[in-house]
Formats: C-alpha cells, structure tokens, sequence
C-alpha cells in the first residue's frame, strides 16, 4: 500500500483508535484527533519507543467548532506534507444522550432530551464530519486521488426508539455520503461507509450489554480492530473504482481476499437496497 497520510477522528479511543493504529502499521502517517486530553498521553505512551512514534500526531480538538478543523488540516499538512485520508469517526453515541437508560425501566422519550444534548449529537455525528470532508476534498480532487470514510451505524439503528438524535445525526451523514459520492464520481476521490454492523466493544456500548445479558439476550459485540480490515481496503488502491458503498465489519471475512470480501460484506450507501459491488 502507498504511504499516505490520514486524519482519524475520534481517533484516541475505542473504534477510532484502533483504525488510526491500523494505519499507522501500513505504514501511513496519521493524526488522530480526540477531545480528551488524557487520551493523547495514553496514546503517546503506547507508542513510544515503537516505530509508529514519528507517525502518529495525536491531537485535541473540538471539531463542532470551524477553526479546530481549519487548524487540524493545517497541521496535518504542515508536519507531513498533506491529507489524502480522512476518516470521519468522532461521535456521540445514545449513551451519552441517556447515559441512564439502562439503570431505569422506562427510557426517555425525545422530547426529554436536553437542547444542549441535541446540539451537542448533531454537531459532533455530522456537522463536524460536514466540515472536516468540505475542507478535505478539493485537494484530494485537484490531485486526483484520496479517501474519505464515515462511521454511521445500523440502518435498524437509526431508527430505534429511544436513541433520538443519535439515528437522526448518523442517518444525516449516511445520506449525505450517497450524496457526496455522486458528486466525487471519476474524480479519483471516493466516498465510503465503514461500520461495526452490530454493538462494538466500546465502554458505552458494553453497559448497554451487560444489561441485555441479564435479560439474556446479549449479542457478540464487535471489536474495535475488526474495523482496521474493511477501512485499509476502503483506502487502498484495490478499491479506486468502489465509490458510495458502506461495509460492515461483522460480515467482513478476512480468510477471503480483500475484494472478495468487499462483494460479500458490502451495499450501497443510503437507504434503498441495490446489487452488490462488481
């Protein structure tokens, strides 16, 4: 794989992390973005003395705000010299609209979410990602070739009670990437989906497990480093003519050969069912 350099959101932790070290191991330099401050220690810590130490720039940054995007490209031009990658992972997810939904029988309705807890999902599941592509893309398009990967969820997901704004917020940025990859079509820049497909093993999500098994009915959840084979393909140069697809990690069978496993693992973006990929 060409070396390439990427910018991972909500890359310090969780599904995020895993994707930026992935990266990192094929050989591409990498900004991992987050907006905890221990995370960046926590990451330093374990890459130092690694050869991943000088490819991986972790950063803090709200990316709501217009400027901390503006700064993050900058930087990741500056020190290694552009961005062809962007993977668009930061989010909040329904355990953090009602982080007691699971401690309590009746969960709450929409209209009981906060205004701020709203802003709060939108912004950061879609504006965010919004202005991060929108100042991204023209160069990939200039130079003719780059990447941009979304994390949105289930499409079940979306619409599941009591998760109201996360589905809406995700189902924005899972319309807006059928969108956008029509507009980058033959341009050499793509637009992809990558997903857990089911439950990922991150602290909010293995709550919400624990309490489905007590009720046993607990389903596998996937791991964050099932997501590093889907994006490294979505990425390569293999998949120059996949453009407006979403894959999900769950179904992704890393015995076959990369596309292979793309034709089995993939649908198109958005919410009508189409052919596989040829």
């Amino acid at each position: 794989m060409e070396q390439r350099v990427a910018i991972v959101t909500g890359g310090l932790r969780g599904l995020g992390r895993a994707m930026a070290l992935g990266l990192v191991q094929e050989g591409h330099a990498v900004v991992a973005v987050g907006h905890i401050d221990a995370d960046v220690t926590e990451i330093k810590a374990t890459t130092a003395g690694t050869n991943f130490a000088g490819k991986i720039l972790p950063l803090v940054a709200d990316l709501r705000q217009p400027a901390d995007c503006d700064r993050v490209v900058a930087i990741a031009r500056e020190r290694f010299g552009g961005v062809h990658i962007l993977v668009n992972n930061a989010g909040l997810t329904f355990t953090t609209i009602d982080p007691a939904r699971y401690r309590r029988e009746e969960p709450q309705k929409f209209w009981q979410v906060p205004d701020d807890i709203v802003r709060a999902v939108i912004e950061t599941n879609y504006i965010a990602a919004d202005q991060m592509a929108r100042r991204v893309a023209p160069q990939m398009v200039e130079a003719g070739w780059g990447r941009i990967v979304n994390v949105t969820t289930k499409l079940d997901t979306m619409n599941r009670p009591h998760t109201s704004p996360y589905g809406a917020s995700k189902a924005a940025l899972e319309m807006a990437t059928e969108v956008w990859a029509k507009e980058v079509e033959g341009t050499g820049l793509t637009i992809n989906i990558v997903n857990p497909g089911a439950g990922a093993n991150t602290p909010g999500m293995a709550e919400e497990m624990r309490a489905m098994s007590r009720e046993g009915r607990a389903p596998r959840l996937v791991e964050p480093e099932e997501m590093v084979p889907p994006m490294l393909y979505v990425v390569s140069r293999e998949a120059d003519r996949v453009n407006g697809w979403r894959f999900d990690a769950n179904l992704w069978d890393t015995s076959l050969p990369p596309a292979e496993a793309a034709r089995r693992a993939g649908r198109p973006a958005g919410f009508e069912m189409h052919a596989q990929p040829s």
